[in-house]
């Protein structure tokens, strides 16, 4: 992306970010044609705008005023209209993120299974704050609300890939070979790529590694498990009858 931009920020928390000066980007051609790529894969464009800022973010380390102005172009939306959304959803992030993003879910049953006790220790241990980033750029740190994986409380993500049944040192553990650059695998999901390579899956471009290791544990089976064991299952559903004969209006 070249020439001066006219995109203007009116959100007062920008991320540390100057939306009047930074002009700067990686945005390649390659990447504005698989921006278009995505787009035309829905029936209404516009629907294309969330994928689409993941695959800036892969490319850009966040949501940059490239990006903005590149996804407002293709879909021919306002700029405004695509930073709203960018600002909505706390996955879009408008400061750069490290090679590893660690959420710590702090979301009551977490919290109270020792989830703000790891993301205390984890700030200690990485001398930073939420959504700060390590100074070598490997880890940057945030409490989450709720990973949907209350069974395995607590539970921590790495690149949204699960850790669950985490202690203060498992995590510190975890973090530790991340930053060694060692290979790390989840609990429950695949080896731990880097964010930048997690954003451009969820952009819609599989890696090939969405069956790597198990999807569920026992914890998450148990029900289904007694069921069987039972012989429960779940009751036919009638069809549905036919719609009544609406009633003549009354003259």
């Amino acid at each position: 992306m070249s020439g001066e931009s006219h995109f203007t920020s009116h959100f007062d928390n920008s991320g540390g970010i100057d939306f009047t000066s930074d002009h700067e980007t990686n945005l390649t051609d390659e990447t504005l044609d698989e921006m278009r790529q995505i787009a035309a894969r829905y029936p209404q464009p516009r629907s294309a705008l969330l994928p689409m800022l993941h695959l800036v973010q892969s490319v850009e380390g966040r949501v940059t005023p490239a990006g903005i102005e590149a996804c407002a172009a293709i879909l021919e939306i306002s700029a405004a209209d695509v930073s709203g959304v960018a600002t909505f959803y706390t996955m879009y992030k408008r400061k750069p993120v490290g090679d590893y993003h660690v959420g710590v879910c702090t979301t009551a049953l977490c919290a109270v299974m020792g989830g703000d006790q790891i993301f205390a220790d984890l700030q200690e241990h990485l001398d930073i704050g939420n959504d700060e980033t390590t100074e070598d750029g490997k880890i940057t740190l945030e409490h989450l609300e709720c990973n949907a994986a209350c069974d395995f409380a607590p539970v921590m993500m790495v690149n949204w890939e699960f850790f669950d049944n985490q202690t203060p040192d498992s995590a510190k553990a975890v973090v530790d070979e991340l930053r060694a650059g060692n290979e790390v695998t989840a609990t429950r999901g695949a080896r731990v790529c880097t964010w930048r390579q997690a954003e451009r899956v969820l952009a819609g471009f599989p890696d090939g590694r969405a069956d790597e290791g198990p999807t569920a544990g026992p914890e998450s089976l148990l029900g289904l498990r007694i069921a069987q064991e039972q012989g429960w299952q779940a009751p036919d559903v009638p069809p549905p009858s036919a719609d009544p004969e609406p009633e003549e209006e009354a003259k």
